[in-house]
């Protein structure tokens, strides 16, 4: 995995949950996952490229890690 910053890399290896969004506004849907493997799984049902996956770690910190 290749990290645009080093703010993301450190919420990648610290991060406790991952987020998986689509949509924006009233049409947004946020699922939330224990694992990458698991947010990975759930984008790849839609392969169009927009699901957005968000590091998120115990200390309040959150990165966008890619689209998938």
């Amino acid at each position: 995995m290749h990290f645009q910053t080093p703010h993301e890399q450190f919420c990648f290896e610290t991060a406790t949950g991952f987020n998986a969004v689509r949509g924006r506004g009233v049409s947004r849907i946020k699922e939330t996952f224990s694992t990458f493997a698991s947010a990975l799984e759930y984008a790849d049902q839609y392969v169009d490229g927009r699901t957005m996956l968000y590091a998120i770690n115990d200390m309040g910190n959150s990165a966008h890690i890619c689209n998938r």
